[in-house]
């Protein structure tokens, strides 16, 4: 495949994944500031931890996703259907196995959720009610949709988005509006989370069927089949304990801040996590298309062109990461105060280091390129990385609070995401040594220093602008942004040479090189 093709699918699936992602962002922020009116920060915290306790279910699937994708990279670079379908066969499967141990594993969680949520003050049947709705809903992927990781391996996830986010659109709607309107709307939440569930499991089937109609699984063969593609259970077996910390990280922080604080302080953490989770998003909107080009790329073996788009990537990554913090650092406490109220603004020191943990998660071009590789080997880092951040954050926080729990966060992602993860790459994918990465990420971290500081200070002499409505903040925010966005461009565009690559390949993309 040309480069050239890679770039037109990565713009096409960012392009409709763009789209959706504003549209979902604003319903998201609406929908959150509904639940907090008319139901509470009670209610908003236990619907967060149950979304929590599925994520820890969904550790059971052991990444067998990532090992399928990784294998299907080659046979659809050939256009091998035959063995796109044993593939395929072997997932359905094996999801099939890991739906019995989450159905399993919640009847047995379920049980302990009078002591779970005893200091809760809602019913008890709210919390079943969420609880069986998203885990229904997490089931359907199991034994329906695991087919949709060939869209995906294909560079045709915006197929995927433009079904699964069209109706997750019409669905929060629906949500809103039910509990606005409706007496026990909560109720009427839980059962349109569950109907919307089952029709766009039922729209995305048919839309494979008519996108591949070659494609013919037969789960019930993939016992057999797994023999002959031996590689798909080692790497299922390796990623399975990189799951561990990506769900160590990201579900264990609500549930330790409920052990030591309330529920409402989850909420209050929940609501800066959605705007840090709703920036990074439009970081995965704009780059997830390009994660199976790298992969195709890979698949061909061309070390020079490997390395010159890991460094596009990594400027890149790093540069829009510079201005997603920048912004949220600005402008994130006089959104809450605006949204909300000011009550749930969220402590300084204890922002500034999820800010920093944010950083680093919308900066991991490494794991792109490990995965491209099928580097999941080292299972020592993530059990190490899970081992601390769980261990770092119960010990800290009990001292420390809220932000000894982030600190552990933090800590553990510095020495395996920061320090280990290039190394690894380096070692066993493009087979030098790790110098060049250290000097080339320093670089970047000096850059994005500069601009951070000097536009910062800027900005606070040139845009002072009261806030005293949404339009008078968007307003700020887009003069602020720009500025940053502009001067940091220019700034990276003149000191690093694979950024102005990036650049070319784009214009040249548009036509711009005639």
């Amino acid at each position: 495949m040309s480069e050239s093709s890679r770039t037109a699918k990565s713009i096409k699936n960012a392009k409709v994944a763009l789209i959706f992602y504003f549209i979902n962002l604003v319903l998201q922020f609406f929908s959150r500031k509904v639940f907090l009116d008319y139901l509470g920060a009670e209610v908003l915290g236990l619907n967060t931890t149950a979304q929590n306790l599925i994520g820890f279910l969904n550790l059971a699937e052991l990444g067998i996703g990532s090992a399928i994708a990784f294998t299907l990279y080659k046979p659809l670079h050939e256009k091998n259907t035959q063995v796109i379908n044993e593939i395929v066969s072997v997932q359905g499967w094996l999801y099939r196995r890991v739906a019995y141990i989450v159905i399993a594993g919640a009847c047995i969680l379920m049980f302990f959720f009078p002591l779970i949520f005893a200091k809760a003050q809602v019913p008890l049947w709210y919390t079943y009610g969420s609880f069986i709705v998203l885990l229904v809903s997490t089931l359907l992927g199991y034994f329906v949709n695991y087919r949709q990781i060939v869209l995906t391996a294909d560079q045709k996830e915006y197929k995927i988005t433009l079904n699964i986010q069209g109706f997750k659109v019409i669905k929060v709607l629906l949500q809103i509006l039910a509990i606005s309107y409706l007496s026990n709307g909560y109720v009427y939440w839980m059962i349109l989370e569950l109907g919307m569930s089952v029709i766009t499991a039922i729209v995305l089937d048919k839309l494979l069927k008519k996108e591949y109609p070659w494609l013919k699984t037969i789960s019930s063969e993939g016992g057999r089949l797994r023999k002959k593609y031996p590689e798909i259970i080692t790497k299922t077996k390796q990623v399975f304990y990189h799951q561990v910390a990506t769900i160590v990280l990201a579900q264990t922080s609500p549930l330790i801040i409920y052990a030591y604080a309330s529920l409402t302080l989850v909420a209050v953490y929940g609501n800066y996590m959605l705007i840090v989770t709703g920036v990074s998003l439009l970081m995965d909107a704009l780059l997830r298309g390009i994660n199976a080009g790298v992969g195709s790329l890979v698949a061909e073996g061309e070390s020079k062109r490997i390395k010159d788009v890991f460094w596009e990537l990594t400027s890149l990554r790093m540069w829009l990461a510079s201005i997603a913090c920048f912004g949220i650092y600005k402008f994130s406490h006089s959104f809450i105060t605006l949204w909300v109220d000011g009550e749930f603004v969220l402590e300084h020191h204890a922002f500034v280091v999820l800010l920093l943990i944010a950083f680093i998660n919308m900066t991991r071009t490494n794991d792109t390129f490990l995965a491209a590789y099928g580097l999941f080997q080292d299972v020592w880092a993530p059990l190490t990385e899970a081992g601390l951040n769980l261990a770092l954050s119960i010990l800290l926080g009990y001292f420390y609070g809220l932000i000894g729990i982030l600190f552990g966060v933090l800590i553990s992602m510095l020495l395996i995401v920061c320090g280990w993860k290039p190394f690894f790459l380096y070692k066993c994918g493009f087979h030098e040594g790790v110098g060049e990465y250290v000097v080339g990420y320093l670089k970047y971290v000096i850059l994005i220093i500069i601009s951070f500081v000097c536009i910062s200070a800027l900005t606070d002499h040139l845009f002072v602008l009261p806030i005293y409505s949404y339009a008078t903040w968007g307003w700020l925010v887009f003069r602020v942004l720009s500025f940053y966005t502009l001067s940091s461009f220019l700034l990276f565009a003149i000191v690093d040479k694979s950024f102005r690559r990036w650049i070319i390949r784009i214009m040249m993309l548009f036509g711009y090189n005639k």
